[in-house]
């Protein structure tokens, strides 16, 4: 997943556990956060988290496949990831970093 980071988006996986995409059909901003379910976020432009997205690809994947599956998913075709999402009110809980990937 590393090496399908941009610098910046790298750098915000390293310091924060999290990377931010920009959705591919609507230009909102997604937080895609260390984890494998419930672990999408649309956030506004102040950063606050707004609608959680849960969301993956078929099959028992490694943590960091999903989440470049939900990169991609978003950056391409985020209409199609959003179709298919179920909706959740994020919270702090749900993002607790508890150990680093990678």
């Amino acid at each position: 997943m590393r090496k399908w980071l941009s610098p910046n988006q790298l750098e915000q996986f390293g310091r924060r556990g999290y990377f931010e995409v920009v959705g591919s059909d609507s230009g909102k901003r997604y937080r895609i956060h260390a984890g494998a379910s419930v672990n999408v976020c649309e956030i506004d432009e102040r950063g606050r988290l707004q609608e959680g997205l849960c969301f993956m690809p078929i099959g028992a994947l490694p943590i960091g496949d999903v989440m470049l599956a939900q990169k991609i998913a978003l950056e391409t075709c985020e209409d199609k990831a959003r179709a298919v999402a179920r909706r959740f009110t994020p919270n702090g809980f749900h993002f607790r970093q508890t150990r680093p990937l990678g």
